[in-house]
């Protein structure tokens, strides 16, 4: 007899697994799609943003091994425009080194 879990391949656990994408997949199906600041995929996925700052460092691994990378738009000074350009962390700067300003629109990430 033909059950659901034998036409497709796998027990019920196995079938969750495979049709719910863990949290790092559905971020990384967000990054290929668009760029977006940490706020903006803690939206979209349900998390705190502390804790998409933390799975970033890591799809950043993850997606090296499949040539490519994330793209770090970098934060900016919303006071005196100035551009964090060789900051490489994921967080967003506490102040701006030029005007000592703490107003900075947050860095904007993507994968190619």
């Amino acid at each position: 007899m033909l059950t659901p879990e034998s036409a497709l391949g796998g027990t019920p656990e196995t079938l969750v697994l495979k049709i719910m994408p863990t949290i790092r997949q559905k971020i990384i199906a967000l990054l290929i799609d668009q760029e977006m600041s940490a706020r903006e995929i803690s939206g979209q996925v349900g998390i705190p943003e502390k804790e998409v700052i933390e799975h970033l460092a890591h799809i950043a691994r993850s997606v090296a091994s499949q040539n490519k990378k994330v793209v770090i738009a970098p934060a900016i000074c919303l006071g005196c425009k100035y551009v964090f350009k060789n900051r490489r962390r994921f967080t967003r700067p506490g102040r701006c080194p030029q005007c000592k300003n703490s107003h900075i629109q947050s860095p904007r990430f993507r994968i190619r």
